[in-house]
């Protein structure tokens, strides 16, 4: 397989798939974080200082019926040009004869940025002509689009097909990889899980995968009401998902065998309603009042994860201990945050990863401090449950 380091890119065009769904703001357009973008940047100008030049194809949003002005990637074209420092082309299609003569065009040194591959449906169908008719804009495939690595898309797993000897991953993806591959295969301990979110349902599988990895899971967020509930617990009108409490207990009891530290929050913050200005107090999580809702962990909660997290050498955070979207709720997830950039300035190796933890780290300005953030959500999590994603292995096959 090629390498992104060792490859020859001397007059190539390398078409480069790249994870570009990044948010526009509605009344203008512009692009409010620029982080995909970035993360893209090590891999195309490591390809331009090589001697190639660069087609870069990526989706935008989820269009529905064909081409819609709002996940046009031209929008984002400006900002591409002001991080990379330099001017770039753009296609307003992906395909067809006009697209292909400027990719064919291409001097070393320039870039062409690809109209959104989702206007058309044969992107997300896997179709094989539409793949082979954006094989037409390379010389060699770079994948570095972790976001969507657990697709099996046409331009993110079936174009590779056409490069059986130059196809390759980006410094992105592959740092993806590593970073994942570190927390599930390393043996340094003890590894920590911090698992938070809404939903049990949306977690049981890591969970059950990381039960037979880690030393010490906390749950968080949401999903540890449906925990305390299942232990006979009261959470008043927490969220709690009744048809998995049975899968709650069978989670305790698999952790208790395999001598994990399971952890559950055991203060918490309640409000009277879903409102950042709602009346709150602090009660144990077992005894929720009725009519009242837990929010975020109390002190007692951050102060034990703080002590387990700052005790670890492997980190891995996917979801937030409470609704820190919510300033009157945000101390919870604020403090882990902490809590892991110290572990990390102690030696620890600590990767955040899915939407809401990434969300949450670059709210609090942390995202420098701790050593890898992902930039994949699903991707990362179904890569972390053991599933074989089709963007990797269209690469190494």
């Amino acid at each position: 397989m090629a390498t992104i380091a060792t490859y020859d890119f001397q007059n190539k065009r390398a078409l480069v798939r790249v994870d570009f769904n990044v948010p526009l703001n509605k009344e203008t357009l512009e692009v409010t974080d620029d982080t995909r973008i970035r993360a893209a940047l090590p891999t195309v100008k490591h390809i331009l200082e090589n001697g190639g030049s660069v087609v870069l194809m990526s989706h935008l949003g989820r269009p529905k019926e064909g081409p819609e002005d709002k996940f046009s990637l031209r929008h984002i074209k400006n900002r591409i040009e002001e991080l990379l420092g330099k001017s770039i082309k753009f296609s307003s299609d992906c395909i067809g004869a006009s697209a292909v003569e400027m990719s064919s065009n291409l001097k070393p040194g320039e870039v062409l940025l690809l109209e959104n591959v989702r206007f058309y449906k044969q992107e997300t169908a896997g179709t094989e002509a539409f793949a082979a008719d954006l094989a037409k804009h390379g010389d060699c495939y770079v994948n570095d689009a972790f976001g969507t690595a657990h697709r099996a898309h046409a331009s993110t797993t079936v174009v590779a097909n056409y490069f059986p000897n130059d196809k390759m991953f980006g410094f992105l993806l592959e740092a993806e990889i590593k970073s994942v591959d570190r927390v599930l295969n390393s043996h340094d301990k003890p590894l920590t899980a911090i698992v938070g979110g809404a939903k049990v349902s949306s977690k049981i599988t890591i969970i059950e995968r990381l039960l037979e990895k880690v030393d010490n899971l906390i749950v968080g967020g949401g999903m540890a009401y449906t925990f305390v509930k299942a232990q006979g617990g009261a959470v008043g009108s927490s969220l709690v998902e009744d048809d998995f409490l049975t899968v709650a207990n069978e989670i305790l009891e698999k952790a208790k065998a395999k001598g994990v530290n399971l952890y559950i929050p055991t203060d918490t913050i309640v409000a009277d309603k879903f409102d950042n200005n709602a009346s709150t107090q602090l009660v144990p999580i077992g005894e929720i009042p009725t009519g009242w809702m837990g929010l975020d962990v109390g002190p007692e909660s951050i102060k034990a994860c703080a002590e387990i997290i700052e005790d670890s050498k492997l980190i891995l955070w996917n979801g937030p201990m409470g609704v820190f979207e919510m300033s009157n709720f945000q101390k919870g997830t604020a403090e882990v945050a902490q809590a892991i950039v110290r572990a990390t300035e102690k030696g620890a190796f600590s990767l955040i990863g899915g939407g809401d933890s990434v969300a949450a780290i670059n709210q609090f300005g942390l995202a420098d401090k701790v050593s890898y953030v992902s930039t994949g959500g699903g991707a990362m999590l179904e890569y972390l449950e053991g599933i074989e994603l089709p963007g990797i292995k269209a690469i190494r096959s």
